[in-house]
């Protein structure tokens, strides 16, 4: 094969195919083989985002052997509303590697998110020299991080006497569409930075990450996604909500014995006094993006991990 020259022999090229059953349950096998990661929980969240532009390579016997997808991403940036796709679930079986089959994914990823007018293009990776030649840039991303007082402020108490925090378990129908509803309320967790529409991740997110606790504060009209941590310690991951509620009233609610708050998203909407210290979150992921006027949103970001793709 000639350098720069593509093998498909023995494959066939197919999009948007989630909605075939057989084709689905490659994707997923392609899915569990290469990242042990088990997206068919989707089945019992509503199913796959259907804004999502799966394209791949199936052999004859109907396994996927390479696959890409872009999805409706929608971002907050620096308080305007920008048209994002997100890509996904690029992968491709060893014994397939090498010939060229992942390149022509990205061509085909890049050409129809263009033709689906997407003004910008985000996505994660721990090989991002793979994505530069597009024109995708590293967005450093920021660890924040602030000390609470020893005597937090008092939240009002539900008249019914409910704790302040209960905690909610997705796959409990009930709580599952309790979720589902503030879902579909929330405002952006952040005017620099910040998914506006993530329900499908956020969903999946939940239920794939036994670490995440997620918890209705009815007195704030709120869920959130937080992280088991030390005793002295809050690791907010989001909030979801259609009124960011203040910092104090979360910490009072979810953690008052804390002393410290670590916030995994730009926390220019959490009202409290004192800065927050920031440092690089170095996890070896990158988060990358391409926008068609070549600008990318500057200062410390974060995309927070229940938006994770």
């Amino acid at each position: 094969m000639m350098p720069g020259a593509i093998d498909t022999s023995g494959l066939s090229l197919r999009s948007d195919y989630f909605g075939d059953p057989l084709a689905w349950r490659a994707f997923c096998d392609l899915l569990i083989d290469i990242f042990g990661i088990d997206v068919t929980p989707l089945e019992m969240l509503g199913g796959p985002d259907p804004t999502c532009m799966p394209t791949g390579f199936f052999d004859d016997d109907g396994c996927c052997i390479a696959n890409l997808s872009a999805f409706s991403m929608p971002l907050m940036i620096d308080g305007e509303i920008v048209r994002a796709a997100g890509w996904q679930s690029g992968a491709v079986r060893p014994a397939w590697r090498g010939r060229g089959l992942f390149r022509q994914l990205m061509d085909i990823t890049f050409e129809r998110c263009s033709a689906a007018g997407y003004e910008a293009m985000v996505l994660t990776t721990r090989h991002p020299g793979l994505y530069e030649p597009y024109g995708f840039k590293t967005l450093q991303q920021a660890h924040f991080s602030v000390p609470m007082p020893s005597h937090p402020v008092s939240v009002p108490v539900a008249p019914t006497k409910d704790p302040l925090a209960r905690r909610l378990d997705i796959r409990d129908a009930t709580d599952l569409a309790l979720i589902r509803r503030v879902l579909a309320e929330r405002t952006p967790v952040s005017n620099h930075f910040a998914v506006l529409d993530q329900s499908h991740m956020l969903l999946l997110n939940a239920w794939l990450s036994p670490s995440v606790s997620l918890h209705w504060l009815e007195h704030t009209n709120c869920i959130t996604a937080t992280e088991a941590s030390t005793p002295d310690r809050l690791s907010l991951l989001d909030i979801i909500a259609s009124n960011i509620p203040p910092l104090t009233h979360l910490h009072a609610a979810l953690a008052p014995a804390a002393t410290e708050v670590d916030v995994h998203f730009p926390p220019d909407r959490l009202s409290i006094h004192g800065g927050f210290e920031t440092t690089p979150a170095e996890d070896g992921l990158a988060l990358m993006m391409w926008h068609r006027d070549g600008t990318c949103p500057t200062g410390p970001l974060r995309l927070s991990p229940m938006a994770d793709f």
